[in-house]
């Protein structure tokens, strides 16, 4: 399982809460992160915070610090329908737009790819659709760390 820190920002109905990530990078322990591209690219972005609604089995409430949780399979699938999807009916409609259309020169060949993208990316869109719901493709709250946590006026209180 894939874990995370959130703070939970609000409940909602019985059994979900909504939870706050802050994205972070791994350049502050990394010796070369002066030097790295990537180092750049996140200080220019900065640390962005992401809101999630969650499966709460745990019973949190606003405040709370919690731990987070994704099974690996749900993301390798979801990543693989995403990104993956898309590139192959690309390539598929490509390759079927050059075997029915060979004579035609190459702009059938590229609307028969861009076709083949629309596809996937429809696709890609009916996959969202249906797991939008599925308990297996949702975070979940592991469990709580610690007391709760209010901030108020950029002050952290306990």
């Amino acid at each position: 399982m894939i874990e995370e820190t959130a703070r939970v920002i609000a409940v909602d109905e019985p059994g979900f809460a909504w939870v706050e990530t802050e994205r972070k990078t791994a350049c502050g322990t990394c010796s070369v992160n002066k030097g790295c591209g990537t180092s750049v690219i996140a200080k220019l972005f900065g640390q962005r915070r992401t809101q999630v609604r969650v499966i709460d089995p745990v019973g949190v409430t606003l405040g709370d610090e919690v731990i987070i949780g994704l099974e690996e399979s749900a993301l390798v699938r979801g990543s693989l329908a995403i990104y993956i999807l898309p590139l192959v009916c690309l390539l598929i409609g490509a390759a079927l737009g050059q075997w029915l259309w060979a004579g035609y020169g190459e702009l059938p060949v590229v609307l028969a790819g861009l076709a083949g993208l629309a596809a996937g990316l429809g696709a890609v869109g009916g996959f969202t659709r249906r797991i939008r719901r599925d308990p297996r493709y949702q975070p979940v709250v592991v469990r709580r760390l610690g007391p709760p946590v209010i901030r108020v006026h950029g002050v952290l209180a306990p």
